[in-house]
């Protein structure tokens, strides 16, 4: 799965931001926060089998 794009991270720290009551100056904080989430996601999301282990 290729990197997450700025729109991904952009919906996702949205929806953090969201979440924590929508406070005010963590930008930063959040958008690294789903950019971590989606790229952990991408590693613990594996479309591997039995077989392809």
């Amino acid at each position: 799965m290729p990197e997450p794009t700025e729109q991904d991270i952009r919906e996702r720290a949205h929806r953090l931001w969201e979440q924590a009551g929508k406070p005010e100056g963590r930008e930063e904080e959040f958008w690294r926060a789903a950019e971590q989430e989606l790229r952990n996601e991408d590693k613990s999301n594996p479309t591997r089998t039995p077989d392809t282990l």
